[in-house]
């Protein structure tokens, strides 16, 4: 059986944590979830969005289609997968790619979910065109990225669709779209299921398929924790407390009223990109109307000194592969008092049992917290200004001027990084929000820059890629509690490249997206410091990490 896991805390949040599950056994709240009672959280349309609590069993009934494309996939010769997507139809694929591997004889899985040029030419440049499988990955069918990246992929293929598949809702502007131009298949999500809630959908599972993951073996470990997360028969002694989403989620959210809201996620190398899914499914999902959980992914481990009163730690230990460093570093979090769950991860096949465990315990922390956990409202607001932005452009072939922006070489950028800096206070959080190509060198600068902070403030830090956070952590940022204190990055493109039958380009298109997240989160209030590095990247982070060194001394 599932494990709820272990959890380090004190008397007082132990106590806090058992009067929850009290409630929730008390109010039969397990029942209602599963009876997808909208009362559980705001009684607005929760009830429609909870088709992901039965996925894996309809998915287990029809396992014999994973198999049949895994084998026409092998069969058809292709190299590579690169899967076009954002959000929550990138997300739990890229952490299929990042964690399984390539399999031999199945192609390698590759995702883009960037309007960068740089990165888009660099994973165009890891994959061999002529035999590449695309998959267009959108389930409303109507976002941006998705619809160009397949615009300029369908050309840059001589528009071949027998080389394309679509992942899209029933009746999409992508079903369209994936007919008209002869793709080789069309696979469905579900309606009832949102982007996010959609790892164990097609989303996840037919990306796995193509790349040789055993799917039917996947999923039956997944069954497992959907039991265990399943309200107990009639006569059973299973309790609530022996329920993993559920104690999870019931952790998280009663903690978050305590003031400890920074989810800090631990994950084992083998299984690193898990922490990527989940900062989507907890930001967006709990991150709106003032509230929600604040998750901290892929931060450096430090000392317990360097860790504030608002933070609980989640260590997602893969039992096969565990990493001794960290097991160090998160018992001597647990020997200084701060609050630690772990979770153990058999090996990587049992991805599919932590997916469901988190959207139960993430449904939960939502009712908590008093939230709709399976609505966006401020990603729609980033999406709309961007929309205005794109649209002036194709008018006047040019963006409006930014304002309020510091440049690299500016005389005054350490004393605008200082005052920025100096409005972080206890209980605040970091977030670097970086519109540059996601690559090892420049996640390597930015995480200096986060490590500096972190230690010198002792508050949780952040970092997010653009535009990709924009369908992930970005909801949060914009909707969740005013405690975020933002440095936007943005560059000039040292080599654009054109969006075929449109008449702006990848790096217009980025342009407006960091202009319209800046834009709705000075909307919000929140506090915000836009740094541009112009050309040399790699030369104007290393300026900007001095100024922050020279700034927090």
């Amino acid at each position: 059986m599932s494990s709820p896991g272990t959890f380090t805390l004190t008397p007082d949040q132990r106590a806090t944590l058992q009067r929850t599950l009290d409630g929730w056994r008390t109010g039969n709240k397990v029942a209602r979830l599963w009876s997808k009672d909208a009362s559980l959280w705001t009684g607005a349309d929760e009830s429609k969005w909870l088709g992901w609590l039965d996925i894996v069993e309809a998915q287990l009934n029809a396992a014999a289609r994973f198999a049949t494309f895994s084998k026409e996939v092998r069969q058809r010769g292709f190299t590579h997968i690169l899967l076009l997507g954002m959000g929550g139809s990138s997300l739990c694929p890229e952490v299929h790619a990042l964690s399984f591997g390539k399999h031999d004889g199945f192609p390698e899985l590759h995702v883009l979910d960037s309007t960068d040029p740089a990165q888009l030419l660099a994973v165009e440049s890891r994959v061999n065109l002529a035999s590449t499988l695309f998959i267009v990955s959108s389930k409303s069918g109507s976002t941006l990225e998705p619809n160009i990246f397949k615009q300029y992929f369908f050309e840059r293929s001589g528009r071949d669709g027998s080389r394309f598949v679509a992942i899209t809702d029933p009746g999409s502007k992508m079903q369209q779209v994936a007919e008209q131009d002869g793709f080789w298949r069309i696979f469905f999500g579900l309606p009832s299921i949102g982007g996010r809630y959609s790892a164990l959908s097609d989303f996840g599972m037919i990306p796995a398929a193509g790349m040789g993951v055993d799917v039917p073996m996947f999923l039956g470990l997944a069954q497992g924790m959907v039991r265990a997360c399943s309200p107990p028969h009639p006569g059973s002694t299973v309790d609530v407390t022996q329920n993993p989403g559920v104690v999870l989620g019931a952790l998280l959210g009663s903690l978050a009223l305590a003031g400890r809201d920074k989810v800090t996620v631990i994950a084992s190398p083998g299984i690193h990109d898990l922490g990527a899914w989940l900062e989507q499914l907890v930001a967006e999902s709990t991150g709106k109307v003032g509230k929600g959980l604040i998750p901290v992914d892929r931060e450096p481990l430090g000392v317990p000194s360097v860790y504030g009163s608002d933070r609980v730690f989640v260590y997602e230990r893969l039992e096969n592969a565990p990493d001794p460093q960290q097991d160090r570093a998160v018992a001597a979090l647990e020997a200084a008092g701060h609050p630690v769950v772990r979770l153990s991860v058999p090996d990587v096949y049992h991805l599919g049992a932590e997916f469901f465990r988190w959207e139960i315990a993430t449904a939960v922390a939502g009712s908590i917290i008093n939230v709709n956990p399976f609505d966006q409202p401020d990603v729609e607001a980033a999406k709309i200004a961007t929309k205005k932005l794109t649209s002036a452009f194709e008018e006047s072939r040019s963006l409006p001027p930014e304002k309020d922006v510091v440049r690299i070489g500016d005389a005054d950028l350490e004393s605008r990084v200082r005052a920025h800096l100096s409005t972080i206070h206890a209980g605040d959080y970091f977030g670097t929000l970086a519109y540059i190509q996601m690559n090892a060198a420049h996640e390597a600068a930015l995480q200096g820059i986060r490590y500096r902070v972190r230690d010198a403030k002792k508050v949780a830090t952040v970092l997010g890629f653009g535009p990709r956070f924009l369908h992930s952590t970005g909801q949060a940022y914009k909707g969740g509690p005013n405690s975020g204190v933002f440095l936007q990055i943005t560059c000039d493109d040292a080599k654009d490249v054109p969006v075929p039958g449109q008449k702006y380009t990848f790096g217009v298109v980025k342009a407006a997206q960091a202009s319209g997240d800046l834009q709705v989160l000075r909307e919000r209030g929140r506090r915000t410091l836009h740094v541009h590095l112009g050309s040399d990247v790699g030369a104007g982070l290393a300026q900007l990490a001095s100024a922050v060194e020279r700034a927090l001394q």
